[in-house]
């Protein structure tokens, strides 16, 4: 970064006063930024120019190659940036999307809302704890309308679910269970190391990141088997998961967390685990998650369980199922093995009912990515919280870090949800933050989180 990109990037808090006053009448044409053209930049693209009242209007990107194919993807003539800073310097826009990898959201989030720009960010929200403490100042200090892609909360049939399971249909829920499996052996291999391409800036795409010399794995696509990077299928998928648990049964944070797991399988270089499983004790219900990369197991229907009392909930982004449990006379469900021995309970032949309603209803999964957006854009102009406000992203990262931070210290972790902070383990609690590289410490000081 230049003396003068340094120097311009403290300044801008200057100007948010006036950017924050910015309120948009509801026929104006929101001017609309992105960061970063990869699968879910493409995604990104392809949601914001259903909406009639966005421009597409400027796009940068660290690759050549794909920020040509992106600017032809948006359309009209977005103006192009090789260096994401000045698409911030840029005063015609509104709103950002940053779609990068994981390591640059927080930084990049943080910086749009100082130059005055309302964010679109995609998940995971953060790389590490501190980060999301640091986004949500941000935010509430510059007035920005900060909006998480944890697009499930805008599916028709996720708000639904979310009344059934507040209104009792399943009862008392006291256990939640997620997981997500496939088989990739025998992983990505390990490429040479070696210089970057020419068209390809790999120092400004490390960013806030340590520096590391360049291989084809440390740069596109591959960066989540990475710690520098990402934190893994953990906050990859298991984001998405834990978010809707968090929407429906709004935790204050987990007791405690415990996971286990490791690269035990994969070929390659990756870092991240390819087998995970990880429990979180909310008090008076508990939640699980596994993923594995290397064994597919046996497929079953939805991403997410809710068990209650009455009954269950299956719900993943094509619909959810509510399946009954019988009520039963509890003594029914002794064994029957040769006669009932005398003292014990009497087993009872009394016919069994549906404790609940079983149902099923279906949704759609292109129609979340296009509600989430209208809801972002509609918030732009409102000025009102988003349905995935950044201190909702917040919780969901922080239980993701924590179940990483349980496996990388082998140790369970007790977490207070008041003070944010590890207890009784100071190497565990010092992996809350991490440093910044030079110089993007420095631009992250200057805003004074």
């Amino acid at each position: 970064m230049s003396k003068d990109s340094t120097r311009r990037h403290f300044c801008l808090a200057a100007t948010t006063a006036l950017a924050a006053t910015r309120v948009h009448g509801a026929n104006d044409r929101v001017q609309v930024g992105f960061i970063g053209y990869g699968l879910i930049g493409a995604q990104h693209v392809s949601d914001f120019k259903n909406q009639k009242d966005v421009e597409m209007a400027a796009m940068a990107e660290t690759y050549q190659p794909r920020l040509e194919e992106g600017l032809r993807a948006m359309g009209g003539s977005p103006r192009p940036y090789n260096d994401f800073r000045k698409l911030l310097d840029d005063k015609n826009l509104q709103a950002v999307v940053v779609s990068t990898p994981d390591h640059w959201h927080a930084l990049m989030s943080i910086m749009a809302c100082a130059a005055g720009k309302d964010v679109y960010v995609e998940k995971p929200m953060t790389l590490f704890h501190a980060e999301g403490q640091w986004m949500i100042k941000a935010a509430r200090k510059y007035n920005r309308v900060v909006q998480v892609g944890t697009q499930q909360r805008s599916g028709l049939h996720y708000a639904k679910a979310k009344r059934l399971l507040n209104e009792g249909a399943i009862g008392k829920i006291h256990s939640v269970r997620s997981q997500s499996a496939r088989n990739i052996m025998p992983g990505f291999s390990v490429p040479p190391a070696g210089a970057a391409p020419s068209d390809f800036n790999y120092d400004m795409w490390l960013g806030p990141a340590p520096a590391r010399p360049y291989q084809a794995h440390r740069g596109i696509y591959h960066f989540r088997w990475f710690w520098d990077y990402s934190g893994g299928q953990m906050t990859n998928l298991a984001a998405h998961s834990l978010d809707i648990m968090y929407w429906a049964l709004n935790p204050k944070g987990p007791k405690s967390v415990v996971s286990i797991g490791g690269r035990y399988a994969l070929q390659d270089d990756g870092e991240t685990p390819d087998t995970q499983d990880a429990l979180f004790d909310f008090g008076s219900w508990s939640a699980a998650w596994y993923h594995r990369e290397a064994s597919r197991g046996t497929p079953r229907g939805g991403a997410l369980e809710f068990f209650g009392t009455k009954g269950s909930m299956t719900v993943d982004r094509s619909g959810f199922e509510i399946t009954s449990d019988l009520k039963i006379d509890p003594a029914a469900a002794i064994p029957r093995f040769k006669g009932q021995p005398g003292g014990g309970p009497k087993i009872s032949d009394a016919k069994p009912e549906p404790w609940t309603q079983s149902m099923k209803e279906k949704g759609s999964s292109d129609e979340q990515f296009d509600l989430h957006v209208r809801n972002f854009i509609d918030c732009v102009k409102t000025r009102q919280r988003p349905v995935a406000d950044v201190a909702d992203g917040h919780q969901v990262a922080t239980a993701c870090h924590l179940a990483n931070i349980s496996l990388r210290t082998g140790r369970k972790l007790q977490w207070d949800a008041d003070k944010e902070t590890i207890v009784g383990d100071k190497e565990a609690a010092a992996m809350l933050t991490r440093p910044y590289r030079k110089p993007w410490n420095t631009v992250l000081e200057s805003f004074k989180l």
